[in-house]
C-alpha cells in the first residue's frame, strides 16, 4: 500500500470516529431535555425532591436548593439526579454534563471556572440533601443563647416574686392573727365594761384586812390581775398609756448579753417587737416613756442617755455622759427637756434640739448614785425647773435654771443610820420615800461578793407633803419588810374619785402591798411569783387604773376601775 492509500484509510478511519461522536451526542441530545419537562412522569413518580414547593408552585430562585444551570430544583434519581464536580459545586447530572460536552476541552465549572471534563462528574446519592448556612447557624446559636438566658432571667424574676408573695402572704396572715385575737380582747373588754354597772357593788368592794392586824379599811376598787406576760430577762418596765403598750428592758441570755427593749401591745400580747439597742449602751438602769410621743427615754452603765421611739424602732438620740447614769426623767413641761442622774452624784439636764452638749451639770452633795429622779411641776413664780432625787444621803430638790449651784436636802429625810432606797411621786404634792438600815462596811463587803443573797430587813415608807419650793411636811410613816441588798421600786397611784394609794413591796411575804395614804392602812394585797419585785408601774387607761409588777421574768398586769 502506497503512501496515498495510507492517507485515504487514515482520513476513512477519522470520518467513522467522527460520525460515532456525532451519534453519541445525538443520542446523549435525546436525553438532555432542557426545560422543566426535562424530568419524565415515570422519574418524578420515583424520585423524591428535595424541597417542598411554596404556594407560588416551585419559587426556583431559593439559592442553594436548584440547579443553578437550569435553575430547577434536583432530584435524588433520574437524568437531574445531583451531582457535583472535584471543586465541589453541585449541579443536575444532564445539566452539567451537557453544559461540558457543549465546550469540550475548555469547558470549566460554571461556579469557580475549574477545569472540568465529563468524567469528573459524581453523582450523589442521598434520600434528602440539607445545606446549613453558616451565618444562619450562628444568628441561630445566638438567639438560642439569648432565649436561654432570657429564660432564666424570667425564672429567677419569678422565683424572686413568689418568693415575695409567700413572705407578703405570710405577714398578712400574721396580721390577720393578730387583728383577730386583738378583736376578741377588745369585744371581751366590752362585755366587761357593759356589766361593771351590775356587778361593782358585789365585785369590787371588798373588805381587806390591814396586814399589822390594826385594823381594816373597804376597798371600793381593788386591783384584779387581767393578764401575765412572760419577758425572759427582764429589768425595767414602762407603760404607754396612749400607745397602750408596756415597755421592757431586758437583758438577753449569755455572757455579756445586750440589752434590748421588748414592746408589747396590751390589746394583743402575742404582737411583740424587739428594740435593739447598739452594743455600747450596756446593762439599763432606767426607762421612762413620755406619753403621746411614742419615745422613750434609756439610761445605761454604758454612760449613755438615749431617746429611743417606740414607732420606728430605732435609737433617734444619743448622748454621752462622764459617768454611768442610774436615772432619767422627762421635763413635765416642756417636751424638749431631758433629765439624768450619775452614778457620782451629778444631775444633768439636756436640750433634745442640742446634741453636742448638756444644758445644766449640777454637782450632789455626795458621790452616791442618784438612783432614783422625778421632775415635778414647778411654782408659778419661780419659773424654774424642779426635779426631786433620791439617794443613799436623802431626797434632794434641784431647782435647774436658777441660781443655786446645790442641791437643796430636805431636812426630812436624813436619818441616821438609815439609806434611801426608793423614792415615789404622785404628781401632785404628796411623795413616799422607803429607808432600810445603813449596812455596816464589813457587811457590806460581804454582801457584795455575794449579791445574790438577799432577803427582807425591816425598814420604813415615809409619807411627805411638798408645801412648795424647800417645804416638806413628814406626814406620817409605816413600818415594812424592804429588801436587804436592791433597790426596790415603789408608786403611787392616784384614782378618780378614790384615795391616793403606794404600792411596795414586801421583800418577806412576796406581796405587792398596797396602801391608803390619807390612812395610813393597808388596803390589798397582791401575789406576785417571786419575792424579787424589780419595778412596779401605774398609769391610767380608759378610765382605769392599770398596775404593772416586774418579778422575775414576768410581768403582770393589775385594772381597777
Amino acid at each position: 500500500m502506497d503512501y496515498v492509500d495510507m492517507i485515504a484509510v487514515e482520513d476513512q478511519q477519522d470520518e467513522e470516529e467522527h460520525e460515532e461522536e456525532e451519534e453519541e451526542e445525538e443520542s446523549e441530545e435525546a436525553e438532555w431535555i432542557p426545560s422543566s419537562s426535562r424530568v419524565s412522569e415515570n422519574d418524578k413518580k420515583s424520585s423524591k425532591e428535595v424541597v417542598v414547593c411554596g404556594d407560588d408552585d416551585f419559587n426556583l430562585d431559593i439559592e442553594g436548593l436548584c440547579c443553578p444551570i437550569c435553575t430547577e430544583p434536583w432530584t435524588t434519581g433520574g437524568l437531574h439526579q445531583i451531582s457535583c464536580l472535584p471543586c465541589g459545586h453541585i449541579y443536575g447530572l444532564s445539566c452539567i454534563k451537557k453544559w461540558i460536552q457543549q465546550r469540550s476541552r475548555s469547558a470549566k465549572c460554571p461556579q469557580c471556572n475549574k477545569k472540568c471534563t465529563r468524567k469528573d462528574v459524581r453523582v450523589l446519592y442521598a434520600e434528602q440533601l440539607h445545606v446549613v448556612d453558616a451565618e444562619v447557624q450562628k444568628q441561630v446559636q445566638s438567639l438560642e443563647a439569648k432565649c436561654a438566658s432570657l429564660e432564666q432571667k424570667v425564672n429567677a424574676v419569678c422565683c424572686k416574686k413568689e418568693v415575695e408573695a409567700q413572705k407578703r402572704e405570710a405577714d398578712l396572715n400574721l396580721k390577720v392573727a393578730k387583728l383577730t385575737e386583738k378583736t376578741k380582747y377588745l369585744e371581751r373588754l366590752l362585755k366587761d365594761r357593759q356589766r361593771e354597772p351590775f356587778t361593782s357593788n358585789l365585785g369590787y368592794q371588798r373588805r381587806v384586812i390591814n396586814g399589822n392586824g390594826s385594823g381594816s379599811v373597804f376597798c371600793p376598787g381593788a386591783f384584779t390581775l387581767q393578764r401575765e406576760f412572760q419577758v425572759d430577762g427582764g429589768r425595767y418596765f414602762d407603760i404607754d398609756a396612749s400607745g397602750q403598750l408596756m415597755i421592757v428592758a431586758r437583758r438577753q441570755n449569755g455572757t455579756g448579753g445586750t440589752s434590748i427593749l421588748s414592746k408589747i401591745s396590751l390589746l394583743a400580747p402575742n404582737e411583740r417587737e424587739d428594740i435593739h439597742l447598739p452594743a455600747y449602751t450596756k446593762a439599763v438602769r432606767a426607762l421612762c416613756v413620755r406619753p403621746c410621743t411614742r419615745q422613750a427615754l434609756v439610761a445605761s452603765l454604758g454612760k449613755k442617755l438615749s431617746i429611743v421611739s417606740t414607732e420606728s424602732n430605732n435609737t433617734v438620740l444619743t448622748y454621752d455622759l462622764p459617768a454611768s447614769a442610774w436615772s432619767c426623767s422627762w421635763d413635765v413641761e416642756n417636751p424638749y427637756y431631758v433629765y439624768t442622774g450619775l452614778q457620782n452624784g451629778m444631775v444633768m439636764s439636756f436640750d433634745t434640739r442640742q446634741t453636742k452638749a448638756p444644758l445644766e451639770t449640777r454637782i450632789g452633795l455626795s458621790c452616791n448614785p442618784v438612783h432614783t429622779l422625778i421632775s415635778v411641776a414647778p411654782d408659778s413664780s419661780s419659773g424654774t425647773t424642779t426635779l426631786l432625787s433620791a439617794s443613799q444621803i436623802g431626797i434632794c430638790e434641784w431647782n435647774m435654771g436658777s441660781s443655786e449651784e446645790r442641791p437643796y436636802l430636805i431636812p426630812e429625810s436624813k436619818n441616821e443610820g438609815q439609806v434611801c432606797i426608793s423614792l415615789a411621786h404622785s404628781g401632785g404634792d404628796d411623795l413616799v420615800a422607803s429607808f432600810r438600815p445603813k449596812i455596816e462596811t464589813s457587811t457590806q463587803i460581804t454582801v457584795s461578793q455575794s449579791p445574790s443573797i438577799s432577803c427582807g430587813v425591816e425598814g420604813c415608807h415615809v409619807v411627805y407633803k411638798r408645801g412648795g419650793a424647800h417645804s416638806y411636811q413628814k406626814t406620817g410613816s409605816l413600818v415594812a419588810e424592804v429588801d436587804s441588798i436592791r433597790l426596790p421600786k415603789c408608786s403611787i397611784i392616784n384614782k378618780p374619785n378614790h384615795s391616793s394609794m403606794f404600792v411596795a413591796a414586801n421583800e418577806v411575804t412576796s406581796d405587792l402591798v398596797l396602801h391608803d395614804l390619807s390612812k395610813l392602812a393597808v388596803v390589798q394585797r397582791l401575789k406576785t411569783p417571786k419575792n424579787q419585785i424589780s419595778d412596779v408601774k401605774c398609769t391610767q387607761i380608759w378610765n382605769s387604773s392599770v398596775m404593772g409588777c416586774l418579778s422575775g421574768d414576768v410581768v403582770q398586769l393589775f385594772t381597777s376601775p
